[in-house]
């Protein structure tokens, strides 16, 4: 469902028409200012759509080196086309990724962790492809628990019979569980404006 839901929406996810998927542009500045505050040089964008966050990478420094991850084959033909220099468009799974182990010193994921059927399967990939002392900087959504309730038992549920591809949404404890059974050490988590999650998470340095 995921899959055919991304197929239609590629051709304008970064579009003035792309209606609900504007949302990941809120996720931007978070990620940004949190790539700034240590230096790296290899990173995997996980979920990438058509590779906005790449882009916008890209055009302030051109020189690192940068993997987008979409399990939807359309989106990685639409970033493709970018043809971005130094940057590598793979389709796979996030829970699976396609990567040998500490390839990576940042992982980034906007808005497509709620699409993940197997969470916890999320974070042992993260953990082995990072380098030690690499960190995931993930958003996506989470709320008070009632309205978590609501948005994982009616909102979701009805927004599957238009086509999406939702599963869940976790509260700050669950991803919290799925962060310590994975053994990556917790920088920062917290809940944001507008139902948005803010993680970072590390892979210690003796993992």
């Amino acid at each position: 469902m995921t899959i055919k839901e991304f197929t239609k929406a590629a051709d304008v996810y970064e579009s003035d028409q792309a209606g609900i998927y504007e949302i990941c542009k809120d996720d931007y500045p978070y990620i940004a200012a949190e790539l700034d505050k240590e230096e790296y040089h290899d990173l995997l964008d996980c979920g990438c759509g058509t590779g906005p966050m790449i882009s916008l990478l890209h055009e302030m420094d051109s020189k690192k080196h940068y993997t987008g991850l979409d399990i939807t084959p359309r989106m990685i033909e639409v970033a493709k086309a970018k043809n971005l220099s130094g940057v590598d468009w793979v389709v796979g799974d996030c829970e699976d990724l396609p990567f040998e182990e500490n390839s990576f010193d940042v992982i980034i994921c906007s808005n497509s962790f709620h699409h993940y059927p197997n969470p916890q399967n999320f974070f042992y990939s993260v953990k082995r492809v990072l380098r030690p002392n690499g960190r995931l900087i993930l958003q996506d959504y989470t709320a008070p628990s009632i309205v978590l309730w609501f948005m994982n038992h009616t909102e979701m549920p009805i927004s599957n019979l238009f086509g999406h591809g939702d599963v869940k949404a976790y509260s700050l404890n669950e991803i919290k569980a799925f962060c310590e059974k994975a053994g990556l050490s917790i920088d920062n988590l917290e809940a944001c404006k507008k139902f948005r999650m803010h993680l970072v998470a590390r892979k210690k340095c003796n993992s």
